[in-house]
């Protein structure tokens, strides 16, 4: 029997699974054998093009459509879950949003921005988290939270995301320590992504250039694509039996800093 034999049929609740990672990581743990809730607030179409994809994969489904600030939609979506298979064994926190904005631009990052984005990115992971926590515990599950270099490097789009992505570190790294032994949590901090999420922000001229700089300057000279980061989503839940508290960095060396120059020739 081989390792993923051993591991399928896991029910896997993602947050935010319409589009990108959230979608890949559905598809990818699908393909594993996995039963798989597909999560979204309001892109219904592509949620039901990815629960088809799926179910194509051979994986059950359940369809959920809640915003995760609201604690209400949380404990709904769990016991949504629970009615269909009795058990959670692995919760992914995807859904994220964000506002694209330079540190100066005061006008762009006040209080509702930052309530936003803190709602959806902490509080609601933390709704999730706790709705789901005696259902992982029973499991002996684990969560992954999907943060992002931005909380590490104190770099990305906006500073309210920044700060909520370091918030979502610091939560990870607790929540680690005290759900031992039963629940593993880890996160990981993707850089640049290739996906619609930041073309919509910056726009296409926008994310071409930024990615062109990225791939230039980081040692690997890559970009994560939603499929890198979901294989990292399914090798925590599937394959790292004795890792907990990691925030893994899925950015092509970015915190080493720049390539170095060349070396002129003697």
């Amino acid at each position: 029997m081989t390792s993923a034999n051993r591991t399928a049929g896991k029910v896997v609740l993602i947050t935010g699974s319409a589009t990108g990672v959230g979608a890949a990581s559905a598809l990818d743990l699908a393909t594993r054998g996995h039963h798989v809730v597909i999560n979204y607030s309001r892109s219904e179409a592509e949620a039901r093009e990815t629960e088809a994809r799926c179910r194509d994969a051979g994986a059950q489904t359940l369809l959920v459509r809640a915003d995760v600030s609201n604690d209400d939609d949380c404990k709904a979506m769990v016991q949504a879950t629970l009615d269909k298979w009795g058990r959670i064994d692995a919760l992914v926190n995807n859904a994220g949003v964000s506002v694209f904005a330079q540190a100066a631009a005061w006008d762009a990052l006040d209080a509702q921005a930052f309530n936003r984005i803190m709602g959806v990115n902490v509080i609601g992971s933390f709704q999730m988290v706790r709705a789901c926590a005696p259902h992982l515990k029973s499991s002996r599950g684990c969560i992954v939270n999907v943060s992002s270099i931005a909380g590490a490097l104190g770099i990305g789009s906006s500073i309210p995301y920044i700060a909520s992505k370091g918030a979502l570190n610091s939560m990870t790294l607790h929540l680690a320590r005290t759900m031992a032994p039963e629940v593993r949590v880890n996160a990981v901090c993707p850089g640049l992504i290739t996906s619609r999420w930041f073309v919509e922000g910056i726009g296409e001229a926008g994310y071409q250039k930024t990615l062109a700089a990225y791939e230039n300057a980081t040692p690997l000279g890559t970009a994560c694509s939603p499929e890198d980061v979901a294989q990292a989503i399914a090798w925590l839940i599937d394959g790292a039996r004795t890792v907990t508290g990691e925030l893994l960095l899925l950015d092509a060396g970015t915190h080493l800093g720049s390539r170095p120059m060349a070396q002129p020739q003697r």
